[in-house]
């Protein structure tokens, strides 16, 4: 799955549109769905997170100007 922007550009099962969302609590930024994944960075309490797909208890979108892509726990976010 990708970023429908960048349709045209890389190649992908399917494209989404991000749902702009909120870190409303410190969060991490792991590389795979679970608590014991790699921790990619932290997240701020405020700063924007770009949702592509939500499961199970878990966010997989980008964050911060460099777009990091990863999972955040879905409680952790909010419009």
């Amino acid at each position: 799955m990708a970023d429908a922007a960048l349709a045209g550009q890389v190649i992908a099962s399917h494209y989404a549109d991000p749902v702009e969302c909120r870190i409303n609590a410190g969060a991490a930024l792991r590389d795979r769905p679970a608590g014991d994944a790699v921790l990619i960075r932290r997240l701020d309490q405020g700063e924007p997170f770009a949702v592509l797909d939500s499961t199970l208890g878990w966010a997989w979108g980008y964050a911060g100007s460099e777009r990091r892509v990863g999972y955040v726990e879905s409680t952790k976010i909010g419009r």
